[in-house]
């Protein structure tokens, strides 16, 4: 059985007008969002904006997100470094205030070789009992670990249960799911686009980690249900409301468009992103809004 499938919602951070994190606001989006059906949550995410957060603020929300939702929701805990050893201090913090796991992008900037990615996860890995998994977007790190690199940690590291992708081929995906399950069958593949859901599902995938279900938590999770339940015309339809919120990300960046969704679907959640992230066009996000309500 997969340690990890189903959705899991990479959360926003939300921002006061001082640029301070707003606790009441993400608290109260948890709260939410562990009453939705979601399978799990990923705070200091790439939605949250993690590169614009100092580590004391990333351990700051890893913690609350814990602390408020454990038992409700699975919290897979970001730990995103540069350095390996700021990525293992995070991951043991996450572990020490009871996350259920960690989520690590590879290194970004330096276009580090496999055997530097290879050595990153072995250490996050080897510092942690709790689950890590692997989180792949070459559009902002410049690196796409190969299938069999993802394979050979697989294979060494029985805590090393997941990895999310966030890259536009099915191809790579494939690989992986068929390379990864060679060694390991309870090893779960997930994708990090929602348009990708429902073809990632086919070929093997266990899940996605989609900024999405932040404002949409219901209809992500339906595309995943009916896929398991078999009800491929009720999948279709609910994978097709993905694809058409998809088009926000056409807007701005994700981190963005979701708070701006949240903020003007009346939610406490501000708008407000830390510069020199931008926020989106409202007019398109009002107009996809009056068709599709948030689901919170």
């Amino acid at each position: 059985m997969p340690a990890v499938e189903g959705v899991v919602v990479p959360l926003i951070t939300p921002f006061k007008e001082d640029l301070a994190v707003d606790y009441e606001a993400l608290g109260w989006l948890l709260d939410r969002l562990a009453g939705s059906g979601v399978h799990g949550v990923f705070p200091s995410s790439t939605t949250g904006e993690f590169p614009h957060l100092t580590l004391e603020e990333v351990m700051g929300v890893n913690e609350f997100t814990t602390r408020r939702v454990s038992g409700r929701v699975k919290v897979y805990a970001g730990v995103t470094a540069n350095t390996t050893h700021h990525a293992v201090k995070l991951a043991r913090h996450a572990e020490d205030v009871g996350a259920d796991g960690v989520i690590a992008t590879t290194p970004y900037y330096f276009k580090h070789g496999e055997d530097s990615v290879r050595e990153y996860y072995a250490a996050i890995a080897s510092s942690v009992d709790i689950h890590v998994i692997m989180y792949v977007i070459p559009s902002t790190t410049g690196i796409l670990p190969s299938p069999g690199l993802v394979a050979g940690l697989a294979r060494e590291f029985s805590n090393l249960v997941a990895v999310k992708v966030t890259y536009e081929s099915l191809t790579y995906l494939m690989r992986l799911v068929d390379e990864v399950s060679a060694v390991r069958k309870d090893f779960s593949v997930l994708t990090g686009g929602g348009y990708q859901l429902l073809p990632a599902l086919a070929i093997g995938c266990r899940g996605g980690v989609l900024a999405l279900a932040n404002a949409y938590p219901r209809t992500c999770v339906e595309v995943f249900r009916r896929w398991v339940e078999g009800d491929m015309e009720g999948c279709v339809r609910a994978y097709r409301r993905v694809v058409d919120l998809s088009r926000l990300y056409l807007h701005g960046e994700a981190a963005a468009v979701i708070k701006a969704l949240l903020s003007l679907g009346g939610t406490p959640v501000k708008p407000i992103v830390r510069p020199p992230m931008k926020e989106p066009d409202r007019p398109a996000i009002e107009a996809i809004l009056g068709r599709y309500p948030i689901e919170l």
